[in-house]
């Protein structure tokens, strides 16, 4: 469990309305760097053992230029959420998750909210896209 926490423990930069509720064309972004150490607990908590993740030479030797990221790490965990992956994530690369919500509606005490899914590498590369459907109790983030 503290693995989890570990390499889940990153702080958000919120960028959302004025009056402090999530509304549609609201942003969130974080910004994450994934060392070794969070693809060997990956790999433990998946029993992931693809040696693009773990093995710097056999990645390079499969035409990457480092170990690979292994794709769920990137993305976020949601009711339902579709992925497409545009380039790989190496290790040691510092990468931007955005979220950005689309629509959101009521539905018995909690909010269904609709959100485009985008990942950047520093250099501005689109790595990862896709749209996620998640169940909120709330529309006021938390702040960090």
């Amino acid at each position: 469990m503290m693995a989890i926490k570990r390499m889940f423990n990153y702080i958000p930069t919120l960028r959302y309305s004025s009056d402090s509720y999530l509304k549609s064309g609201d942003r969130l972004k974080q910004t994450r760097i994934f060392s070794s150490q969070d693809l060997v607990e990956f790999s433990k908590l998946s029993f992931d053992a693809n040696p693009l993740h773990l093995d710097p030479e056999f990645a390079r030797n499969a035409g990457f230029k480092d170990r690979v990221v292994p794709g769920m790490l990137p993305g976020a965990v949601y009711a339902s959420q579709t992925l497409h992956f545009r380039s790989p994530v190496y290790v040691e690369e510092e990468i931007t998750g955005e979220v950005e919500a689309t629509s959101i509606r009521e539905s018995k005490k909690k909010y269904i909210a609709k959100f485009t899914t985008r990942c950047f590498n520093n250099t501005g590369v689109l790595v990862l896209d896709g749209e996620a459907m998640a169940v909120l109790p709330t529309l006021c983030p938390t702040k960090a």
